[in-house]
């Protein structure tokens, strides 16, 4: 059975808000309610990717603080700055 796009979105998102952690639930959620809907094809395999990662390898190359793998870097760099732009904010959901 193939996925219509909508079932796709529902599920990245569900998957972001239920990552196993509340430090990548509180991340990855209001990323993904904020840029999921705007992604392109391959952002979104992209994104689908990452969210196969482990939250322990996920959060330290969210914080900069590991080297995360080539092909998710850049949408590992972009949520970084989205999740201290919204920390610097003062949100937290």
């Amino acid at each position: 059975m193939v996925e219509t796009a909508e079932a796709r979105l529902k599920r990245m998102r569900m998957r972001s808000w239920r990552r196993g952690t509340k430090e990548m639930d509180l991340i990855l959620g209001p990323y993904a309610d904020l840029h999921l809907a705007r992604m392109d094809d391959a952002a979104l395999a992209v994104y689908d990717v990452l969210l196969e990662e482990n939250d322990q390898d996920l959060l330290p190359w969210v914080l900069g603080q590991g080297e995360p793998p080539a092909a998710l870097a850049a949408m590992i760099t972009e949520i970084g700055i989205f999740a201290r732009g919204r920390l610097r904010a003062g949100q937290t959901a």
